[in-house]
């Protein structure tokens, strides 16, 4: 898989982290660097380890779906970007009830802003493409979107928010399709 396709998907999967870290932002008024360090670390590392949990799923069932894993690329992607669009039209509440970098609250918002990431890691290990770069490249990205998303939150607050998620579901979407025109010309 080619770096612009990887980065593409991990752009994508760190919508859901820019999101929450806007709205973190948004609920911390004047964020420290404490957590700017902890939100863009768990989430980073979260976004990290999920596709490698899910990547050894995609192997071990790889040999039962071969025949038409790349269907399934498609459906599971599509499926996360739908989602995307999905939420991005929800009434989300925007605060929270207390430091979202914290204890509990930071480790919840980790796996769930993480889970999609799962799934891709479970399409990787269904087509046999090397996990440890994307990971890699995956936690990167979204370290630095939730970095960014705390300051927009600080600053402009969420106007922005639901439609960059909007946007992330349809490039998720796009790499599915690219996987499935990929595997069928071939």
């Amino acid at each position: 898989m080619d770096l612009l396709t990887i980065t593409g998907i991990a752009v994508s999967l760190a919508m859901d982290a820019f999101s929450v870290s806007i709205a973190a932002g948004i609920s911390l008024g004047n964020p420290t660097p404490r957590h700017y360090f902890r939100l863009a670390f768990h989430f980073g590392l979260f976004q990290f380890f999920m596709p490698i949990l899910g990547y050894f799923g995609g192997v071990f069932v790889e040999q039962y779906i071969k025949a038409y894993d790349h269907w399934l690329a498609l459906v599971l992607l599509a499926f996360v970007g739908i989602k995307m669009i999905k939420e991005s039209f929800e009434k989300k509440e925007a605060g929270f009830s207390q430091d979202p970098s914290r204890g509990l609250t930071l480790i919840f918002l980790s796996v769930a802003t993480s889970i999609d990431a799962m799934a891709v890691g479970l399409s990787f290990g269904m087509m046999r493409v090397p996990i440890v770069t994307p990971s890699i490249i995956i936690g990167i990205v979204c370290a630095f979107f939730s970095i960014i998303g705390l300051s927009i939150g600080k600053r402009v607050g969420t106007l922005f928010g639901h439609w960059v998620e909007r946007a992330g579901g349809l490039v998720l979407i796009a790499i599915g399709l690219k996987i499935l025109f990929e595997h069928t010309i071939s």
